[in-house]
């Protein structure tokens, strides 16, 4: 496969470590193109190319995506699919300018350095490049599975944007304390802002722009600190019925709002 990857960051990279494929990149930032290049036996194209690839892969940032897509969705023969994060307004920009070919929304949920993990995929138009492009993934090791943009997007509010919320509000309000006094639920708090402080400002600050799940961590906080007694109990059960729920249970095939033909 003749691969363009439109982003030489991290996501990008990872694409190239996983595809077996001849890969070019482009970026805005050529240094970072260039380095991408020589760590994953690539090459680099100008931001205005019109060479043709197989299949072009947007690595780009969620602000960036469906500028990305318009600008190079012309540059691929059988497939255009990116790995940005979010879904729907990427699958529909890409239905307006790659309607005739192979095309997808993917969401690898994990930093590159974690992989491998969960995939999220949404094949709006599939066929045998983004075949390719599943297998690979999964004989890395990662799990793909089915979703719908609307589905993935309000999953995001929580599983993202409201759990950066919480753990950012809890760094935010802790105060210093000897190593001592820490707690199993405290320590391992700790850890999780370590996770999270440790990735790229401008990447979360998207994720929050994107998906609104600060508010509803906000206002649980609120309703927490203004609880008496009673209520703060009614809240703590409420709490502990708290679980990951069936996809089944949430209707995923009910709808079409982004989800194709695998």
């Amino acid at each position: 496969m003749k691969l363009l990857i439109v982003g030489a960051g991290s996501m990008g990279r990872w694409v190239a470590d996983t595809l077996s494929a001849e890969v070019a990149f482009v970026d805005t930032e050529s240094e970072a193109a260039e380095a991408a290049a020589t760590a994953h036996g690539g090459r680099v194209v100008s931001t205005d190319t019109d060479e043709r690839f197989d299949a072009v892969c947007l690595a780009v940032p969620i602000s960036a995506v469906e500028s990305a897509v318009a600008a190079y969705a012309p540059n691929a023969d059988s497939a255009v699919f990116d790995v940005t994060g979010v879904m729907a307004g990427p699958l529909s920009t890409l239905r307006e300018h790659a309607a005739d070919r192979e095309r997808a929304s993917y969401h690898p949920l994990f930093a590159p350095e974690n992989a491998p993990g969960n995939v999220a995929a949404v094949v709006d138009e599939g066929g045998p490049t983004l075949d390719a492009v599943d297998e690979a993934f999964a004989a890395a090791g990662n799990t793909v599975f089915e979703t719908t943009a609307g589905e993935h997007d309000g999953a995001m509010k929580t599983v993202q944007s409201g759990a950066h919320a919480a753990v950012l509000a809890y760094a935010l309000a802790a105060e210093d304390v000897r190593e001592e006094f820490a707690t199993p639920v405290s320590a391992a708090l700790d850890d999780v802002v370590d996770t999270v402080t440790g990735g790229t400002p401008r990447v979360y600050a998207e994720i929050q722009e994107t998906f609104d799940g600060a508010s509803a961590v906000a206002d649980a906080a609120a309703r927490i600190a203004d609880a008496d007694g009673e209520a703060f109990e009614r809240l703590y059960r409420e709490a502990g019925r708290h679980e990951t729920a069936d996809p089944e249970d949430l209707g995923r095939n009910a709808g079409n709002d982004g989800g194709g033909d695998r």
